[in-house]
């Protein structure tokens, strides 16, 4: 059999310290070349030798991810832990796998284990939270998150332990949450960002822009906070008091994009075409290779000097997956669908974590592709996972999306782009 040939073939003219590296080596060749027994064999035989490597258990698993079945997966991953039991990583893999095959209850079950092994594993315990909160288990996942505190958890346990009050409606409890991380962890910026939207949700506009001042005491190079306070000063007392907001934070973090950019359209918001047009000048003199700075030049400029501006851009960042979605864009105008399909699938590629981009190019498949080329699109974000981009986050954080999957949120950000990037709009 091939495993017996393997067996007796494998450690020849193999040096000892060797025989990990060149095993896992030859077992990935072996996996590229489609000759996935053989890859197999070597990975069976390599953790009888090496049984407490976690790193070749995990290659082993992914063998059996994508070419094996689920059993053996699962088999794989029940041998890893018994062998590794203080090996985080695979009982989470393991709990995770039972969920995605929708085995709630077996994941819940090998979580339960892994506390056993790992009783300090703050993963551990933020696993168990997601797979009770994810499946509308809400009371589960307080008690979860309470012995977490109660052990001293992170400012993470914190989080998410307001992020449940907030989706339970329990306002004064994600105050309560907010007010008592921030104790214990001041400079942890996402609980002052959560407790200036929650009073920012709740109408309190001048309790939510307290809230950002006293955050950027401690946090004074957070770009979000900044960007928080100036929207919510443009909303509350108008654009100069917003200006004035952000010239303050482009004074104490020079050279930040994402601040120049909020300058910029602030300025178009209100219709000061001028001024956001010299402030982005003076904000690509300060940052010439910024991707995100470029690609609102490209838009900003009339339709006949984009060509010139974008080949400008391609110049100074040529690999920014930003610049390459705005040159896609100018193709998808041009109705040369080929080029703006092949310009989408590099920023997709360049940048799979950013949602905005498979929101993009989901769109232009459901314009000018057709079933094959949707799925395609829709099955590579499901499985990018992505977690950034501007609109993209402002989907997934809304509470009402919190338990949507990817496949919603992305149909979700596509109707978000709404007539932007329309090749029939009206141009801008």
């Amino acid at each position: 059999t091939c495993q017996a040939i393997v067996k007796s073939t494998i450690g020849i003219g193999v040096d000892e310290e060797d025989r990990k590296r060149t095993w896992v080596a030859d077992a990935e060749e072996c996996k590229k070349r489609g000759s996935i027994e053989t890859a197999r064999a070597i990975y069976a035989h390599a953790l009888s030798v090496f049984v407490s490597k976690k790193s070749i258990w995990l290659k082993a698993a992914q063998l059996e991810k994508s070419h094996g079945t689920k059993e053996s997966l699962y088999n794989l991953l029940r041998k890893a832990v018994t062998y590794n039991p203080r090996a985080e990583v695979l009982w989470l893999m393991s709990a995770k796998e039972k969920w995605l095959a929708g085995d709630v209850p077996a994941a819940r079950a090998i979580l339960q284990e892994a506390y056993a092994s790992l009783p300090n594993s703050e993963e551990i315990w933020l696993a168990a939270f997601k797979l009770e909160f994810e499946n509308n288990e809400p009371e589960r996942a307080r008690i979860l998150l309470s012995k977490a505190r109660e052990r001293g958890g992170t400012e993470r346990v914190w989080m998410k332990s307001a992020i449940v009050e907030r989706e339970l409606g329990n306002v004064d409890e994600e105050r309560k949450l907010l007010e008592e991380g921030l104790k214990l962890f001041p400079s942890f910026f996402k609980l002052w960002l959560m407790l200036g939207q929650m009073e920012d949700r709740l109408g309190h506009g001048s309790k939510a822009k307290e809230v950002y001042e006293n955050a950027l005491k401690h946090c004074p190079s957070c770009i979000p906070l900044w960007l928080s306070l100036a929207n919510l000063e443009e909303k509350i007392n108008g654009l100069s008091k917003s200006r004035a907001v952000l010239t303050m934070a482009r004074k104490k973090n020079p050279a930040t994009p994402e601040l120049w950019l909020a300058a910029v359209r602030a300025e178009l918001r209100h219709g000061n075409k001028k001024e956001a047009d010299a402030l982005l000048a003076k904000a690509l003199q300060e940052c010439p290779t910024s991707g995100i700075l470029w690609a609102a030049a490209i838009e900003m400029v009339p339709r006949p000097q984009r060509k010139a501006k974008s080949s400008d851009a391609i110049k100074r960042c040529d690999h920014d997956p930003h610049v390459i979605a705005a040159v896609a864009k100018l193709f998808w105008h041009d109705r040369k669908v080929d080029k703006a399909r092949s310009w989408l699938n590099r920023a997709v590629t360049l940048a799979p974590d950013i949602g905005d981009f498979w929101a993009l190019y989901y769109k232009f498949e459901l314009q000018h592709g057709n079933a094959d080329t949707q799925k395609d699109v829709l099955q590579r974000c499901v499985a990018a996972e992505p977690k950034h981009g501007e609109r993209w986050q402002a989907i997934t954080k809304a509470v009402e999306n919190s338990h949507l999957s990817i496949e919603a949120l992305l149909k979700k950000a596509v109707l978000a782009l709404g007539q932007e990037e329309n090749p029939n709009a009206a141009d801008p």
